[in-house]
């Protein structure tokens, strides 16, 4: 069995593509789970699997079986949601977290007759999140239970990633994970606001470093690093910005975790702090991106049903192919898929010296390399 460690980003109704993929994982007897991170959409997906897990656990069920029943509830609920008449089913789907900024405002104005905040147009804050996770979550048991589970935030003053996890993890923390600002006021947790954590996290990768043993991290990619051609319509302009700006965290970590293994495999760091980490990903290539932007606000049973079946044949591929790198070797090239000018290799090598470092040359890291170096 090889124990791993899953990283869930946010995509709204994409979210049912990491359904599938956590279906598969779940139901590989290989395969266990030690920790979960998620981001919105990921960030409800991590804490109904827990809740199922432990729940099950704690009545002499099968956990896994548990797992799976739970997540498949929460995806027939929000398919069912397509259901509602069209007010309803409106505000379902932009409340689910899924739509365009730019097309929540313009659909919130023409509803209320002008260009509103959330807190002039939703004064009520209707969420029907909020009573999704009251239905289908035990938080208790998600403390309680076996499972690592962290969710991520955005701090409004000060737009720093804050993790929530253990008895801090309640439905306020997932509902701020998710909080688009352009439909919710921001959830404010012990007097302090927060907005979807894909601003800042997503999703966060250091929590599952720094609380599990496990060192091999799977990631579930919703939103794609490339796109074939320039976007041109205004629609298409506002994805790619999106995109961009809820991977834009992502990159910033791959390419630490990338800095800490190299400088890990060359010696420069012995301390037990720092550990390698063995990178995977599974995410829908190009099918995925068949969807338009668009169909993550959609609450539409037939589509969901398609991405969950995605990813389960996404997983069910990448276990087939990769399985056995498992707890031996990454299965990511980060330098290739991640890594820019910002980062510096010349700067991890100690025979380069400091002043071969280029342009973006990182100040703390080579006050790292020079404590290291004078301390031999």
């Amino acid at each position: 069995m090889r124990t791993i460690n899953l990283a869930l980003q946010g995509g709204g109704s994409h979210g049912a593509f990491t359904w599938g993929v956590l279906d598969a994982l779940l139901a590989d007897p290989r395969i266990a789970i030690e920790g979960l991170s998620g981001t919105s959409a990921g960030a409800v997906n991590a804490v109904v699997l827990a809740s199922g897990y432990a729940s099950a656990l704690a009545a002499g069920r099968d956990p896994r079986e548990g797992a799976r029943a739970a997540l498949a509830r929460l995806w027939q609920t929000i398919g069912s949601w397509d259901a509602l008449g069209s007010w309803q089913r409106q505000w379902a789907r932009l409340l689910w977290g899924g739509a365009a900024p730019q097309l929540a405002r313009e659909w919130l104005g023409r509803t209320v007759g002008g260009a509103l905040s959330p807190y002039q147009a939703n004064p009520l804050n209707l969420n029907p999140l909020r009573d999704l996770l009251r239905d289908q979550v035990d938080f208790d048991a998600v403390a309680a239970g076996p499972l690592k589970v962290f969710a991520s935030a955005t701090h409004v003053p000060t737009g720093r990633a804050v993790i929530f996890t253990g008895a801090r993890l309640d439905a306020a923390a997932v509902l701020a994970s998710a909080c688009l600002p352009q439909l919710f006021k921001a959830v404010e947790i012990e007097g302090e606001p927060y907005w979807d954590g894909g601003y800042s996290a997503n999703p966060a990768l250091t929590p599952l470093i720094q609380s599990c043993a496990s060192t091999d991290l799977m990631l579930v990619q919703i939103n794609p690093l490339r796109v074939a051609a320039t976007p041109q319509t205004p629609g298409d302009i506002d994805e790619r910005v999106n995109e961009l700006t809820f991977n834009a965290s992502l990159l910033t970590q791959m390419r630490t975790i990338e800095s800490v293994n190299v400088l890990l495999a060359r010696g420069v760091l012995r301390s037990p702090v720092f550990k390698t980490v063995r990178m995977h990903r599974i995410d829908g290539g190009q099918e995925i991106r068949a969807f338009p932007g668009s169909s993550r606000s959609s609450t539409d049973a037939a589509m969901i049903d398609a991405l969950f079946h995605m990813g389960q044949q996404a997983a069910t591929h990448w276990l087939g192919q990769r399985y056995d790198a498992l707890g031996q070797r990454s299965t990511v090239d980060i330098r290739r898929d991640y890594l820019d000018d910002t980062w510096v290799p010349a700067a991890l090598s100690e025979e380069d010296g400091d002043a071969a470092a280029p342009h973006g040359f990182r100040p703390w890291l080579a006050q790292l390399l020079r404590r290291r170096r004078q301390r031999k």
